[in-house]
């Protein structure tokens, strides 16, 4: 289980040091940093697949991600003595993204690249990607340089061995590339492994569609699917999956809790999967192209959350969108039922939600403020806060 998120110099995220628990409700006011605390979790996650620095230009590049206000605050900013200006730069821009684990720790440190080449180079057309400068994994909680485990910094990475030595590997990563996502030795640095499949595993949902031409509600030809797709396509194959080699005594009971006296079921036809929906009262079952909006997203959650194949890390952005607010108590009794098989961070300001999954023992609630712009955890002090140190370049 992961107990320590950190984010640095993500957009309002200026310093995010956040304990987290089997269950983490993140709450707050419209533009305290919900949202970004959701992307910067993907952001990275894309490092094991080595697609951050891609992700980042689809979010308009590395300034346009970056911190935008001082590096400081001095005491008469804060009291409005002084007005909210530049400082001088004492640190190296830096964007980083780390998470802390009872086993493993992992952090990477995002820059710019060095000032343009001497025109006796070669010019680039890509003197604006950003760099990784430092990426790093650790053992136990939080780093420390007995712990270190691998280091890379540039282009080298060096791996310590069990007798606490440090190699050299002679593979040159370029400074565009994670390591996480460029290099592997199983036999000298198994830690890397378990790091990167770890990061690939995790799980993010934050959009389903239930629109009417949305393809949750046609029929699909269908295979087994223990992990439902990011869109919601293969709901219906998703749930008969649940049936045949899932727990299908959790599906029932999901359902009931939501639309008592309701039974879901999948009809095959020809390989193709129709999901179909008997409602308390009516004479014949509902197809998915006529359920609503909400009935439609709610077993979508059911599929997400009740899969066969569950996450080591399940993130869940307000999962509220579309639901009627008597659903959401529902929604809530779901997700504490699947964090007994998955590590869930839930995004949300719904209120009736909110309070369910509160009651949960294992959650761990954390309420996002903003205090000059940047956002910060409501009640948390240097003491409150995990230990945490970023690697320096």
């Amino acid at each position: 289980m992961l107990t320590t998120l950190a984010i640095s110099n993500y957009r309002s995220l200026r310093e995010l040091v956040m304990p987290l628990g089997p269950v983490t409700l993140i709450t707050g006011g419209n533009g305290c940093g919900k949202s970004n605390a959701y992307r910067a979790l993907r952001l990275l996650a894309e490092t094991a697949q080595g697609a951050v620095v891609a992700a980042l230009a689809r979010e308009g590049g590395l300034p346009s991600a970056l911190w935008a206000g001082p590096e400081q605050f001095t005491r008469a900013m804060r009291s409005g003595e002084q007005p909210i200006e530049g400082t001088r730069r004492k640190e190296p821009i830096a964007l980083r993204l780390g998470f802390a684990g009872d086993e493993f720790g992992y952090a990477i440190d995002l820059g710019l690249p060095p000032p343009e080449r001497p025109p006796a180079n070669p010019p680039t057309a890509f003197g604006r990607d950003p760099q990784i400068k430092r990426e790093c994994i650790w053992a136990g909680p939080m780093l420390r340089p007995s712990a270190l485990l691998v280091d890379r910094a540039g282009g080298g990475v060096r791996i310590r061995n069990e007798a606490g030595a440090w190699s050299e590997s002679t593979h040159h990563i370029a400074p565009f590339d994670s390591m996480l996502a460029q290099f592997s030795d199983p036999q000298r640095a198994p830690e890397m492994l378990q790091v990167r499949e770890r990061l690939r595993g995790w799980r993010f949902y934050d959009h389903f569609r239930t629109d009417l031409a949305a393809p949750a509600r046609a029929a699909q030809i269908g295979t087994y699917t223990p992990v439902l797709g990011h869109d919601g396509a293969d709901l219906a194959a998703a749930l008969q999956t649940i049936i045949e080699i899932g727990d299908v005594e959790r599906l029932r009971a999901a359902v009931e809790d939501a639309f008592p006296g309701a039974a879901v079921f999948v009809d095959v036809r020809d390989g193709r999967f129709s999901l179909h929906m008997q409602q308390h009262g009516l004479l014949r079952p509902l197809s998915a192209a006529e359920l609503s909006d909400g009935t439609l997203r709610y077993l979508l959650w059911i599929a997400a959350l009740l899969t066969p194949r569950p996450p080591e890390l399940l993130v869940l952005n307000e999962p509220e969108a579309s639901l009627h607010p008597d659903l959401l108590p529902a929604l809530g009794r779901l997700i504490a039922s699947a964090s007994r098989d998955a590590q869930i961070i839930v995004v949300s300001h719904a209120s009736r939600l909110i309070a369910t999954l509160a009651e949960h023992e294992q959650c761990v609630h954390q309420v996002l403020d903003k205090d000059l712009g940047q956002t910060v955890i409501r009640g948390q002090d240097l003491l409150d806060r995990p230990a945490w140190h970023w690697p320096s370049r």
